[in-house]
């Protein structure tokens, strides 16, 4: 055999290899979740099969920060603007500012920030995921001084999907993706309890099909370091009210939303934060609604995602609305 006739069966071979690859990833589902993405699981299986509510566009929209009667510093759960909702229909003006656009840190000149950013409202709400939380407590303690702006964008940074996602071609994927969900799906279909990944852990979910809508959904993906982190505690609420002590000049409501697996594994991860939580009244038991809620819809969190889906926010605007109302004394919304 001739050396070109070696070359060329190598060549031949190779791009054989690289168009089967090419071929199973154009035909994967093109992951729509957090968690089917990082970990690279199919949609196929564990992405959502019930469509999400519609909720108004005109509700999706927030105020620059010297019209707004709330300010909400919140993560990306609030980033969609959905459960901020319920406060728009009922009347406030809301802005909101995200933890990581501020190095996820409150300094103790808050109130002098706010003031220059031309606050004048009636109420801050401060929104943050449970495995997080500690962290920008302790953050927001360390420093004296805000170094970025106040800024609040009027229109959502996350549009979050309504409809159940049809198949399209997985171009922007990398060549061999396709080959190492099919390979991470074998495993998941299977039944193995992904322990010790990296991101993404794959547990079993007690009544999981009552719960989720996913084609596979007795076996949920969980976020690695909910599971890892450890548990808030009352000393994390010590520092809540030390923090409100420190920043007074508008009254603070806070929700600390539950992490996925806190939700659907492990209920009393955070049960002396909770107990010291509800006894200190700095806001609603998020931790008691979920664990209500779960079980009322499926997909109350989303199967292939980290996050409430819509839903799940849709049903927790009320529950904040009713918060606001009660934190400010009042029955109903500012006038329109």
């Amino acid at each position: 055999m001739t050396h070109a006739k070696l070359w060329l069966r190598i060549f031949f071979a190779g791009f054989s290899v690289i168009v089967a690859l090419l071929a199973v990833t154009l035909g994967t589902a093109v992951p729509h979740g957090d968690l089917s993405r990082v970990a690279l699981l199919s949609d196929r299986y564990f992405g959502w099969q019930i469509d999400q509510p519609i909720v108004p566009p005109e509700t999706l929209r927030g105020v620059p920060v010297d019209q707004a009667d709330i300010l909400v510093v919140g993560d990306s759960f609030s980033m969609s603007f959905n459960w901020q909702s319920a406060l728009v229909k009922a009347g406030y003006r809301v802005s909101t500012v995200y933890w990581g656009s501020l190095g996820d840190a409150l300094c103790t000149d808050f109130d002098e920030w706010t003031r220059r950013a031309g606050f004048r409202g009636k109420l801050v709400i401060l929104e943050s995921v449970e495995y997080l939380f500690q962290t920008r407590m302790d953050k927001s303690a360390a420093c004296d001084t805000m170094k970025s702006p106040l800024l609040a964008s009027n229109e959502p940074l996350w549009k979050m999907q309504q409809s159940v996602p049809g198949f399209a071609l997985n171009w922007d994927a990398r060549l061999t993706s396709g080959w190492k969900t099919y390979r991470n799906m074998q495993q998941a279909k299977a039944g193995e309890v992904r322990e010790g990944l990296h991101l993404v852990q794959i547990r079993n979910v007690p009544d999981g099909c009552n719960q989720f809508s996913s084609r596979i959904c007795e076996r949920i993906p969980f976020l690695s370091v909910d599971l890892e982190n450890p548990p808030l505690t009352a000393r994390t609420v010590t520092q809540m009210q030390e923090f409100m002590k420190a920043r007074s000049a508008f009254p603070m409501l806070w929700m600390i939303i539950p992490n996925k697996s806190t939700v659907y594994l492990q209920p009393d991860y955070s049960k002396e934060f909770i107990a010291a939580f509800n006894k200190a009244e700095l806001g609603p038991d998020l931790f008691a609604f979920a664990q209500d809620e779960r079980k009322k819809v499926k997909d109350f969190y989303q199967p292939n995602d980290t996050h409430l889906s819509i839903r799940g926010l849709v049903m927790l605007g009320p529950v904040m609305l009713e918060a606001v109302r009660n934190k400010l004394g009042e029955r109903r919304g500012p006038a329109t």
